[in-house]
């Protein structure tokens, strides 16, 4: 809104130029979002509390998170409210990618909105069963990838990392493994979400990343000379990465440890989703392994966890799942796995950006 507002004020005030650049729009938009929740933030906690919106702590994990019980949960819908405004604050309205992204991410916020409503508010023990909530994000990520694939110049090709010459052309296919990203990436991060901040934190790396794939995909001089996919339009989402980025910043003010308030699965979903949705758009799918690497892990830890149990009649590889409690019931203590794993993270996002010149 405001870059429409202002922008076209440019041939009056050469100032209001500025506002072309998405280079700058990135930086107030995460500013924006930053500010948004940081402000709101202690509001909404108080809110939370009154309405007691409490986390349930399982009592089969490590005893230290008995204490957090009650903590006030659902704070990712403060995440959504300042990640949309932001984006209608500061991105082209135009911009078609923009709209796919917001869909994605607020309809999978909603799917984590009414699971935990169910839960915290109408005190029901589980929420959405698990074959309900996937069903509703295969559904939303089927259409995310649908529209995107009848979307005219949309490229089916997926990019190999390390590998220029290398991109197999999927079809019809591609909206099939739009649909494994999106909401692999979706449940990988509400995987993650078990610690204070352990999922912000790298939600906040993996934006910054995504930042460069997404400034690099949607500049064609970039792209070329990266050996990179051109998508035209894509450099908006360099955007809505600064957006992300802000706002899980914003956040984590009050997510850090010791928390006043967790995101719950209206957060972890849908910042997982927009980031296999990011994915997709930048046609740095299979790239998201390295990038997001840490919450692959954690994904991964629980899958051999469960499967191991059941081929073995009951034996384990951790000591529970997924990986982080691992590292607490061996004496770790809570902030050490947190910066450990936060470390981690970096590390892999500087990997993932070698690869632009790795080809």
């Amino acid at each position: 809104m405001i870059y429409h507002i202002l922008y076209p004020l440019h041939t009056k005030i050469s100032a209001f130029n500025v506002f072309r650049y998405i280079t700058f729009r990135t930086i107030y938009a995460s500013l924006t979002a930053f500010l948004i929740c940081f402000v709101l933030g202690p509001w909404f906690i108080r809110r939370l509390r009154e309405m007691q919106v409490g986390q349930y702590v399982r009592d089969d994990g490590p005893e230290t998170h008995l204490k957090k019980a009650g903590t006030p949960t659902m704070g990712g819908t403060l995440i959504l409210f300042s990640t949309a405004a932001s984006a209608l604050l500061w991105m082209d309205l135009s911009n078609f990618y923009m709209w796919i992204i917001l869909l994605v991410t607020l309809g999978y916020g909603m799917v984590g909105f009414i699971d935990d409503y169910l839960m915290q508010v109408k005190k029901r023990s589980k929420g959405l069963s698990a074959r309900e909530k996937l069903w509703l994000q295969i559904l939303l990520a089927l259409m995310a990838g649908g529209i995107l694939y009848v979307h005219p110049g949309f490229d089916t090709r997926v990019t190999v990392p390390f590998f220029k010459k290398l991109s197999p052309d999927l079809g019809w296919g591609y909206i099939l493994f739009a649909v494994l990203v999106i909401v692999g990436t979706s449940n990988a991060v509400n995987l993650t979400d078990g610690l204070d901040g352990l999922a912000t934190g790298p939600m906040i790396i993996a934006a910054v990343t995504y930042m460069v794939f997404a400034y690099a995909a949607g500049h064609k001089h970039i792209s070329g000379y990266l050996q990179i996919n051109y998508v035209p339009g894509s450099g908006e989402m360099a955007v809505f990465c600064g957006i992300l980025a802000g706002a899980c910043m914003g956040f984590l003010w009050f997510n850090a440890y010791p928390a006043q308030v967790f995101m719950g699965d209206v957060g972890s979903l849908s910042l997982g989703a927009a980031l296999g949705t990011l994915a997709v758009i930048t046609k740095q799918e299979l790239m998201l392994m390295l990038v997001g690497g840490l919450f692959v892990i954690e994904a991964l830890s629980v899958i051999f966890q469960v499967g191991f149990f059941k081929m073995t009649n009951g034996r384990r590889i951790f000591r529970m799942a997924p990986l982080h409690h691992h590292f607490e019931l061996k004496g770790w203590p809570e902030p050490k796995v947190i910066v450990r794993f936060w470390i981690v993270a970096v590390a892999l996002a500087l990997i993932s950006l070698s690869t632009l010149k790795l080809r």
